[in-house]
């Protein structure tokens, strides 16, 4: 795990809020459901990953009786949902705060 955190970028809340309304999606479904392309997503799910915020798995199988590769399914961790949390009501404070300006 990477004591750096990460920044929170609008791609960066996109999938924390992907995963965490559908728990575990592989790399490919959360490109669906965010529009990100593999060379903005791939990274990101690896800097999250080391950050602590996300975990992954392969999926369970041989590639010649699934028939594909296997998947990688990821999943937000206490500390990505705690994060994600925190952000979100900092970004709504502070939005509200320029709203009343």
């Amino acid at each position: 795990m990477n004591s750096a955190q990460p920044r929170l970028t609008p791609q960066t809340a996109h999938v924390l809020d992907v995963l965490t309304q559908n728990g575990a999606l592989s790399g490919a479904e959360i490109g669906r459901h965010t529009k990100l392309k593999s060379g903005t997503l791939y990274p990101l799910l690896l800097r999250l990953e080391q950050a602590g915020w996300l975990s992954s798995a392969w999926e369970e199988g041989n590639p010649s009786e699934l028939g594909r590769p296997r998947r990688r399914f990821y999943t937000v961790t206490g500390a990505g949902r705690s994060f994600a949390r925190e952000a979100a009501t900092a970004q709504a404070a502070l939005f509200g705060r320029l709203a009343l300006s």
